[in-house]
């Protein structure tokens, strides 16, 4: 029997490292919480979520080294996966406020205010599934919990293969969660989901296996 997978989370300052370690920790991992580049390059999956504004992300992001990270990773077909405003940061443009922030361009996508109300969208929502999707395998049909304002409309040019699952709030569609090779990402709060969100996280950690 292989042992449990190695995840590194990525400690870059965001609020909700903790949730998330301990989630990915019931959900079978062993998790490492650090900003060590090697580490992070050593661990079967990297974890980079994320809480609050795009722009301090990124900046937290940049002070730790990730973008080269997530880059290094994705190049070497390593895992990642991105959670709420670790989601985001994998788009190109953040804009908030009228300020514009550059993000990581590893999807393509700009986050925008949503066009709803009433903001943030905060509770339990349901997934708009993508066929053949890997990381919804079991909860297809369950809701997952979202606290955000912004968010990235699916209109895009999405790379080959990826696959798009999107949500709703006051009548504005979104992405909701993204499957582009391992690269996987979340709008939504799987470590705050409940029984679907550890579902989804072992999910994950299943695609982690052959890394070891």
């Amino acid at each position: 029997m292989n042992a449990a997978p190695v995840v590194a989370v990525l400690d870059y300052g965001s609020g909700n490292l903790h949730s998330a370690t301990r989630a990915l920790s019931a959900a079978g991992a062993r998790v490492e919480l650090t900003a060590d580049l090697d580490r992070c390059l050593a661990a079967d999956g990297l974890v980079v979520p994320g809480v609050g504004a795009f722009a301090a992300c990124m900046d937290g992001l940049v002070g730790v080294g990730g973008p080269e990270l997530v880059r290094r990773r994705l190049a070497a077909n390593q895992p990642i996966l991105g959670i709420c405003v670790g989601h985001q940061v994998m788009f190109d443009l953040g804009v908030e406020h009228g300020v514009q922030s550059a993000g990581l361009g590893v999807l393509p996508g700009v986050v925008e205010p949503l066009d709803a109300l009433p903001l943030p969208h905060m509770g339990w929502n349901q997934v708009q599934v993508a066929e053949g999707s890997a990381m919804f395998e079991g909860v297809e049909s369950e809701r997952f919990y979202f606290v955000h304002s912004y968010g990235v409309h699916p209109d895009q040019s999405w790379p080959q293969g990826a696959l798009i699952s999107t949500a709703e709030h006051g009548g504005d569609r979104f992405v909701a969660a993204v499957e582009s090779d391992r690269l996987w990402t979340t709008q939504f709060h799987p470590e705050k989901s409940g029984a679907a969100g550890a579902r989804l996280l072992r999910n994950w950690l299943q695609t982690l296996k052959g890394q070891q």
